[in-house]
């Protein structure tokens, strides 16, 4: 957990306006949560891994006996800090489902909490960027969240981004295909999941390892080794054929299709700039049709990721309720995407002396806010020159010398650039 001094803040608010301004322009509205939740909720099986990694707020008024009574610490918690902004947001569409419209597009940005390693690029509480169709069960919410995303993207300066995309149903479909057999799945999936940090044979091996079957392990590894396995070509039919094995399901493959050819022809392009990557898996155990995963050349890890969750929202509805969102790993794009310049107005510094008429002073800064402006009172240094170049690095772009016969009206400033 962090602290941010006014430089680095101003650089992440920014990010952050540029984001929301893009996905609102896309038709989504902004909603927000409360930071703690259930336990139970959090802890519903939906998480995966990243239950294992909340942060649990303990029940007041506790005894001695209820603490010896307890079996595991989930005993001694009713609520918890959210660990994503999806467990949040099918609460909220089941609480707010009657106010809402029949297909609801919603923004989230908001921070979270998991009990991480902190390193490079992962921290405990960290800020979420997501964005969610929920009662549309058709391929065009996919299609409107990897626009949306790719302009969001665009929009932030990030050039040769690519979004990878699978489907859950065509892994399921491969598993089964070399022999794994149905309770073993999940397993066998977070092995391959591995695939870029273990190689392929590293991938074998561990599955080896874990017990299963061997002949399908055998199969698998026979698939893998294939050279146009993990040739990744233009993002179309042919590209998904080849990289799967026989006997994919037709009607998930032309979905897959019909996704890429809509973004593409939204994008003006011949050819979205969407990878087939049929080793993608997702962490989370909720997603249940196409997931995709944002990517970029300059790094080795995913700068965010997404999918369809249909039997989410049901958990806490009754009835299932179609649903896919995306999320922008905030705080690994802040560190790649060059400094946006600030919206509105000048950033002004009246950098005034001693006996500066106090009023005056406010009256001049009222009137730079009032046309836009940004405006600031530096009382002068010994060090001036020092003085100006710490204004702006602080994001200021231009400055007045106000003294003892300050002039009545801002016209009469005479502003002067900041380097």
């Amino acid at each position: 957990m962090r602290d941010f001094l006014p430089a680095e803040k101003a650089r992440r608010e920014r990010v952050l306006q540029v984001i929301k301004e893009s996905y609102r322009a896309h038709g989504f509205d902004e909603i927000e949560t409360p930071v703690m939740e259930d336990s139970s909720r959090l802890h519903a099986g939906l998480g995966g891994d990243n239950e294992k990694l909340a942060f649990g707020v303990q029940k007041r008024g506790l005894t001695h006996d209820d603490l010896q009574a307890a079996e595991t610490p989930l005993d001694l918690v009713d609520l918890g800090l959210r660990f994503d902004l999806t467990v949040p947001l099918a609460r909220f569409y089941a609480t707010h489902r009657a106010a809402l419209p029949s297909v609801f597009r919603a923004i989230q940005v908001a921070p979270v909490w998991r009990a991480e390693r902190p390193q490079k690029g992962r921290y405990r509480q960290f800020v979420q960027c997501d964005i969610d169709i929920i009662g549309e069960p058709g391929i065009q919410a996919e299609a409107e969240l990897l626009v949306a995303s790719l302009a969001t993207v665009d929009a932030l300066g990030l050039r040769d981004a690519t979004i990878r995309v699978n489907d859950r149903r065509l892994l399921i479909g491969m598993l089964a295909g070399f022999g794994f057999p149905a309770d073993s799945h999940d397993d066998v999936l977070i092995t391959i999941d591995k695939l870029d940090k273990l190689g392929p044979d590293g991938v074998v091996a561990e599955l080896g390892e874990r017990g299963a079957e061997a002949e399908a392990v055998e199969a698998f590894r026979v698939f893998l080794m294939r050279p146009q396995t993990r040739e990744f070509l233009p993002f179309g039919e042919r590209a998904i054929r080849k990289a799967l094995p026989e006997g994919a399901d037709d009607e998930v493959v032309a979905n897959l299709v019909a996704i890429g050819d809509a973004v593409a022809q939204a994008r003006g392009e011949a050819a979205a700039p969407l990878v087939f990557d049929p080793f993608l898996v997702r962490g989370m155990g909720y997603y249940t049709g196409p997931i995709f995963e944002l990517a970029h050349p300059s790094v080795p890890y995913s700068l965010g990721g997404g999918g369809r969750y249909d039997g989410m929202i049901g958990r806490f509805l009754g009835s299932d309720v179609p649903a896919t969102g995306f999320s922008l790993g905030f705080e690994r794009l802040v560190e790649l995407v060059e400094p946006l310049a600030a919206g509105g107005g000048a950033a002004v510094a009246l950098v005034h002396d001693a006996d500066a008429p106090l009023g005056t002073l406010l009256a001049l800064q009222s009137a730079l806010v009032a046309r836009g402006d940004r405006a600031r009172l530096v009382k002068r240094a010994k060090n001036t020159k020092l003085q100006l170049e710490q204004l702006a690095e602080q994001g200021f772009t231009s400055f007045a010398f106000v003294g003892g016969d300050a002039p009545a009206s801002a016209d009469d400033l005479e502003l002067r650039p900041l380097a």
